[in-house]
């Protein structure tokens, strides 16, 4: 019988749906710096197996195939017919089953630091029997050990530290449960049963499910792509976040129709206008939009908004300091005056437009400087005394 899983759903809600399984020990935040890079562009949901972090953890022993039939029942209860699936170690066993058993369900499958067998099973069974009689606080850090390369370890202790309390988080009897599962898995013979185009990623490092576990893989689904990122141990999505993020968003893409693809970006692009803007403002906006401006709305919402302001290599603070100084540069009075007012209300310091403009000022010219001083002394008063301001653009 499966359980109602805990989950955590970000991003928006009409975009196509990326569904994230972790590892043995973990729960739902080792995905942090996928949730961040991808809930601009979809919705992401990232979920705590059952045992593991605030899902239900019933008696063991449990298999493979239960867990993915909590995956299953948590589509059902989102209404979602398919999602871009994602799973690393129990969760790419997981993922597994779920895309040779219900290919419908499955756009995109993407595999990172898993096999299609945990063999032998005796370490497995053993580790159970540990956890059971000493406390999952036994075997933590050892667990975490394998995780990250000896040189990540080192620089950040933090973050080794975190993710011990996270494993010693988990129940002792989910833990031991799921070690029963993957002492039981063998898909092998699954693994060319699945449809969905695949991508896989290994951990050159990883001392769990080496590069050549992730190659054996890759030869058993057809058409499947192996990357291995180097450093990376087992939690390769941590280690690598910028690069894994990358594979998997341009896997993710690359396999979206056009029309859902466009969709998702005017929708991402809508939330990071309204973020950059105000609600206020982007609402004026859409409220005196016509047939004949409309076009033009669509375009600046999935290009600068839902594209180049979503893109992780700069935050939104950065981006607005830039932008500022490029509008300040070229004397584009309307657009300056517009992004100046929205960033004192979203709270930037005027000592920082201070510094822009003075930068700007030696490198672009003193006039449009000037000119930018005198909009930003004027934004100023105007907000001291009036809230909200009537632009439309």
């Amino acid at each position: 019988m499966s359980v109602a899983l805990n989950f955590q759903q970000t991003g928006n809600p009409d975009a196509p749906a990326v569904v994230l399984l972790g590892s043995l020990g973990s729960d739902l935040s080792m995905w942090q710096p996928q949730i961040h890079a991808l809930s601009n562009r979809y919705r992401v949901i990232a979920v705590d197996h059952r045992g593991h972090g605030k899902s239900p953890v019933p008696a063991g022993p449990y298999s493979i195939a239960d867990l993915a039939g909590d995956v299953i029942a948590l589509l059902d209860s989102l209404e979602l017919e398919s999602v871009h699936l994602v799973g690393l170690s129990l969760g790419g066993a997981v993922s597994q089953w779920i895309a040779a058993h219900h290919p419908t369900r499955v756009e995109t499958l993407t595999l990172m630091c898993t096999s299609s067998q945990f063999a032998p099973a005796q370490p497995w069974i053993d580790r159970a029997q540990a956890v059971r009689a000493d406390g999952i606080a036994s075997i933590a850090a050892a667990v975490v050990g394998r995780w990250f390369t000896p040189g990540l370890a080192e620089n950040d202790p933090e973050l080794v530290a975190r993710h011990v309390a996270m494993v010693e988080a988990t129940p002792d009897e989910g833990y031991a449960a799921c070690c029963e599962a993957l002492s039981m898995w063998d898909g092998r013979a699954d693994l060319a049963r699945i449809v969905a185009p695949t991508l896989l990623v290994a951990g050159e490092q990883d001392p769990s499910t080496p590069p050549a576990t992730l190659s054996a893989i890759a030869d058993g689904i057809a058409d499947a792509v192996l990357h291995v990122v180097d450093p990376g141990a087992h939690l390769a999505n941590v280690e690598q976040a910028g690069r894994v993020t990358k594979l998997l968003a341009t896997h993710i893409a690359s396999h979206t129709s056009a029309l859902a693809q466009r969709s998702a970006a005017v929708s991402a692009g809508m939330t990071v206008r309204r973020q950059v803007l105000g609600d206020a403002h982007v609402d004026r906006s859409i409220a005196g939009a016509t047939e004949f401006t409309a076009p033009f709305q669509d375009f600046i919402t999935r290009t600068a908004w839902g594209d180049i302001w979503s893109r992780p290599g700069l935050d939104h603070h950065t981006r607005r300091l830039l932008t500022l100084a490029i509008l300040t540069a070229v004397g584009n009075e309307h657009e300056l005056d517009m992004h100046i007012r929205a960033a004192l209300r979203a709270g930037i310091d005027p000592d920082e437009l201070v510094e822009v403009f003075l930068h700007t000022a030696v490198y672009a010219g003193v006039p449009n400087s000037n000119l930018a001083f005198a909009l930003g002394k004027q934004a100023l008063a105007d907000l001291s005394a009036e809230p909200e301001e009537n632009e439309t653009t």
